[in-house]
């Protein structure tokens, strides 16, 4: 490694001049990189309501109703008015109503009060649009300017479509809002823990070329997610900030021994290589763990975020050595003194509590374990926007006048009408069935095909389907929404052996199905591969288990809190936190137990465990913070559920994580020190002869203490 570094500080001009390149080109291409926000895209391409959308979208040309529209204070003919106007909408294939199931110019008092108040309730009307994915950001939008002349509480919009629109036009504002203030925080905390004016500055700097690259890589995606868009910055900056802190560190401290700058830059790379390579590559294997997930919002995060703490890695491997030579006299010029206190009297208290903390980890690891996994979950995107927001308030409208409601399509072979009809009978027993619009339904068994017009032939049969759409009073996802779903499975598959359904209730019953089968898959192959890497980069058989067990105990720890407090999680969120906790938060364990390895060759333990907490605490504090920050920020700014819940998890996962390593970890290390020399190769920790040597050994720490 050592010929390689001088290599790379020998061509500073060049390797700088390539990068800037690099950044400059990739700033461009960010820009032509998609961003999808409907979650339902992410199913497996194997799931049955997968298949079922796709087959209708190659038999019918009116997709599944995705947009609810609510008028009030209107008479019937106003009702058909904004009907037809909805209709002339660019994108919009079809809008369902009450005039498409009874005849309308009949006293409503006559026809089925169930199928009436699905669509027309105390002089309020109800219509099921089905809004092309292309045009949902201008569909919705033009839907809204219908009612412009309309007082706000007089109509509502909901459904999937509207909810992707308001993600899109919302999040990338809330997402620019969170990096500025992310980055003036990343600021403030590296001008007081750092001790020179420009270092915040070359750190930043440096930062921003690898997130601009990864940014601009993500053009082999073709397409990322919300998600990965909204995270993916924030997250890299968060969790790769202390790779250019460690390597400065580093460097100065090499050039009070060794006075040519390219000479300490490659010491101060060889010496720091090993923290900082199984520091990444643990966060790089965390995040990577999630491309195992079938559903596919998690590899898509996954990659884009593996990807980015890989270029971070090699940006401070190759490119930030030479900036730093580049601008080092700058640095010595603006040196201020040292705002950080030297933590010697806080190790010291540390090391009288560390052992109650390692007990009560101990206490707290199976009962957080149980809770963790004992939360209540929402899978779909039924609940991502609250009452607090435009969206939130309208559906809780809709609601209060026409209750929960959702519309699935039932594709099934066409030909035989009779059996038709009594699929339809027996799908109207379910109580949660309140209209049902096909073939059979609205024209009649008895009535050939060739007799109908071709507007409503393509409505309700294709050469190969007839199209039944089932209108239901039903939440979109729920314990009594996933036994319906299975309900009317049951009951197609009674009459047919091939036939596809689709709707919001059926992708969240297959969201949840895919989900939670990744669950253990993730989790333990995220864990397995830390575990291997820290194997292999400590070469200990005993600390990998202490430093996972850690970080595991602060996850758990993490999602118990929503569990005693009665809050509903998503569970997207539940799968990556765990996956990016880990990976994200176990460097600042590996830190400090690679330098209680370093210290414990020439200290006592309990000096080791002071001198290591002493010099590592600056270093773990401003990585953490930022962490936490960041996450709390995400879940301060962002109106989308999803995004928000994972900044919360984020934000207060790092805090616990910080608490269990700074307080508890110590006194694993001190309780197992025996086991760890005897299990650790090369471990070569000093024998304590006497007090004598003791006393010499705390001396000797103290004096090295003053030096840094």
């Amino acid at each position: 490694m050592k010929r390689f570094y001088e290599k790379i500080v020998s061509r500073p001009k060049l390797i700088m001049a390539l990068f800037i390149a690099a950044a400059a080109v990739c700033a461009l291409l960010s820009k032509l990189v998609s961003v999808n926000y409907d979650i339902n895209d992410y199913l497996p391409p194997d799931s049955p309501s997968t298949v079922s959308i796709d087959v209708m979208g190659e038999e019918f040309d009116g997709g599944i109703p995705n947009v609810r529209v609510m008028v009030k204070d209107v008479t019937l003919p106003q009702a058909l008015e904004y009907k037809q106007k909805l209709l002339q909408i660019t994108g919009v294939t079809d809008v369902t109503w009450l005039d498409d199931s009874i005849d309308i110019t009949a006293p409503l008092e006559t026809a089925d009060q169930k199928t009436v108040e699905g669509y027309y309730k105390d002089g309020a009307a109800l219509y099921s649009v089905t809004l092309e994915e292309e045009h949902i950001l201008d569909g919705v939008d033009n839907i809204r300017k219908i009612f412009k002349d309309t007082d706000d509480d007089r109509y509502a919009l909901s459904g999937s479509a509207v909810s992707t629109a308001v993600a899109t036009e919302n999040t990338i504002d809330e997402v620019s809002r969170i990096v500025v203030l992310s980055v003036a925080f990343v600021f403030i905390v590296l001008i007081v823990t750092t001790r020179s004016w420009l270092e915040p500055v070359v750190i930043l700097l440096g930062l921003g070329v690898a997130i601009l690259i990864n940014k601009g890589t993500n053009i082999i995606f073709g397409e990322i997610s919300f998600v990965s868009n909204a995270a993916g910055a924030i997250l890299q900056l968060a969790v790769s900030l202390d790779y250019s802190v460690f390597l400065l560190h580093r460097f100065e401290e090499s050039r009070l021994t060794i006075s040519d700058p390219k000479e300490a830059m490659t010491d101060a790379l060889c010496a720091s290589t090993g923290s900082i390579l199984s520091s990444g590559l643990t966060t790089v294997i965390g995040f990577a763990a999630l491309c195992l997930m079938r559903f596919k919002i998690g590899p898509d995060l996954g990659l884009v975020l593996a990807k980015g703490v890989a270029i971070s890695i090699i940006c401070v491997f190759v490119m930030m050595p030479d900036f730093i030579l580049c601008v080092y006299k700058l640095l010595d010029k603006t040196r201020h003194r040292s705002f950080m206190p030297t933590f010697r009297r806080t190790s010291k208290i540390l090391s009288k509590v560390m052992i109650p903390a390692a007990c009560i980890q101990a206490v707290l690891l199976i009962p957080c374990f149980l809770a963790s996994n004992a939360n209540s979950y929402y899978y779909g995107a039924s609940h991502i926007f609250g009452s607090n927001t435009r969206l939130g308030a309208d559906t809780e409208l809709i609601e209060s006048v026409f209750g929960k409601s959702d519309t699935y399509v039932l594709l099934v072979p066409k030909g035989d009408n009779e059996m038709q009809l009594e699929l339809s009978d027996e799908l109207k027993k379910i109580p949660q069935v309140t209209d049902i619009i096909s073939y059979v339904d609205t024209v009649g068994a008895e009535i050939p095909e060739e007799y109908l017009d071709e507007q409503t032939r393509s409505k309700l049969i294709s050469d190969n389907y007839s199209r039944m759409v089932i209108s239901l009073d039903a939440e979109a996802e729920g314990e009594q929404t996933f036994a319906l779903v299975e309900n009317i499975r049951k009951t197609a598959q009674s009459f047919y052996d091939k036939y596809y359904l689709a709707g919001n209730g059926v992708s969240s019953y297959d969201l949840m199905d895919t989900v939670t089968a990744d669950m253990v898959k993730v989790n333990l192959i995220a864990v397995g591969a830390v575990f291997v890497v820290l194997l292999l980069t400590m070469r200990s058989l005993t600390l990998p288990f202490i430093l996972v067990l850690s970080i595991e105990t602060a996850i758990w720890l993490n999602l118990t809190v929503p569990y005693f407090s009665g809050q509903i999680i998503f569970y997207i969120a539940y799968l990556i936190i765990s996956s990016v906790q880990l990976g994200a938060t176990v460097d600042y364990a590996i830190l400090l137990t690679d330098r209680y390895l370093e210290n414990r060759k020439s200290c006592g333990k309990m000096q080791a465990i002071t001198a290591s907490v002493s010099s590592c605490l600056v270093s773990i504090l401003t990585s953490g913070s930022v962490l936490t920050v960041v996450g709390f920020l995400l879940g301060k700014f962002s109106t989308h559920g999803l995004l928000a819940q994972l900044g919360i998890l984020l934000g207060r996962g790092t805090l616990f994580s910080l608490m269990l390593v700074i307080f508890a970890l110590p006194g694993l290390l001190y309780v197992f020190d025996g086991l760890i020399s005897k299990t650790t190769l090369h471990s070569d920790f000093l024998k304590k002869d006497s007090a004598l040597s003791d006393k010499q050994t705390e001396v000797r720490t103290s004096l090295n203490m003053e030096v840094k």
